[in-house]
This record gives C-alpha cells, sequence and structure tokens, in this order.
C-alpha cells in the first residue's frame, strides 16, 4: 500500500498503481509552473493527485478539497477553478512525456497510454453547515455542475467525500487526526 497526505486527508492506494503529486514533481516545479504566466502572475496549476494502474484504462485526475476546518475564501466559482487545473494538468503531463527526462518524463509517458482520462473532485465540507462554515456547493446539485463543467474530458466525473468515493474509487480515503 502507497499513501500520500493532502490535508487532513491520507489517500492509500494498492502497491502496483503509479502515483504522483504533479506539483511536487521537479518537472512542474522548475519549468511547467510559470508557463503561460497570465497578467495576474500566477502561472499553471496542477490537480492534486495523477494516478493510474499500469494494466488498466484509466487515468484518473484527482482533485482534493477539505473544507471542514475552513471555509472557502476566493470568489471565483468552484467547478470553473477546477477546470483549469484539469486543462493544466493534462498539458503538464503532455509535456512532461516529450521533454522532462527521467523519472518525470517515464511516469508521464507511462500516463498517457491511458485510454480513459477519468476525474475526481474529493470534497469535504461540514456535515452541518453554519454562516461560519457554509456548504461549498450544495451536496444535492454539485455533482451534476462537474459534469457540466468537466463533460469534453469526462462526462462520468466522480465528486463526493469519503463515504461516497471509497465505494466508487479503486483506492481508500481516510481521515488523519492531528
Amino acid at each position: 500500500m502507497q499513501s500520500y497526505q493532502e490535508g487532513a486527508l491520507r489517500f492509500d492506494f494498492p502497491d502496483a498503481w503509479m502515483v504522483r503529486k504533479l506539483d511536487g514533481t521537479s518537472f512542474f516545479r522548475k519549468r511547467f509552473q510559470s508557463f503561460a504566466k497570465p497578467l495576474d502572475g500566477k502561472g499553471s496549476k496542477s490537480v492534486d493527485l495523477v494516478a493510474f494502474h499500469p494494466d488498466v484504462e484509466d487515468l484518473w485526475l484527482i482533485e482534493v478539497r477539505d473544507y471542514r476546518a475552513e471555509p472557502r475564501t476566493k470568489s471565483s466559482e468552484l467547478f470553473q477553478e477546477i477546470a483549469e487545473k484539469i486543462r493544466d494538468s493534462l498539458a503538464c503531463i503532455h509535456a512532461m512525456a516529450s521533454i522532462a527526462g527521467g523519472e518525470d518524463q517515464e511516469f508521464a509517458r507511462r500516463a498517457l497510454r491511458q485510454y480513459r482520462v477519468r476525474i475526481v473532485l474529493h470534497l469535504e465540507q461540514s456535515t452541518k453547515p453554519s454562516a461560519l462554515k457554509p456548504y461549498v456547493a450544495e451536496p444535492a446539485t454539485f455533482r451534476q455542475k462537474l459534469k457540466q463543467t468537466l463533460r469534453a474530458v469526462d462526462p462520468h466525473a466522480l465528486a463526493g467525500g469519503m463515504q461516497i468515493l471509497n465505494n466508487q474509487t479503486p483506492w481508500s480515503v481516510t481521515g488523519i487526526t492531528e
């Protein structure tokens, strides 16, 4: 089992899986992050995890958001922000496969052999919304909104928290108490 921590969540993948924190790769940090830097000074973004099993056709792009402790403060729409991260991540994987060299290049080349892109928004939010901790997205509608936003890449994108996604994904997620 291989584990990756994102905030207060631990993602456990079977040993045969190949997993990377894309923004933790040398290629992303040193070369791709500053690519196409817009006027606001922010460069390229990435999803939190990229994962695949070498013998299965799915390339998983996983974005993790945990708003249980802290509310969302950005004014931009969550789903548009995720779509931009997906776009930038796919571009990064393609560039990394072409020119990165070393382990980053090998990972990206193997990732591009996967037949289908799957997107997961792992979204944890307060079970009891309040004025201080409102819902970031209404549970009844956010899955549909995510699918509409990302349908060009994955018309069957998955979204939810641990209780939902642990039954729909090949990895497991647990909360970490500090």
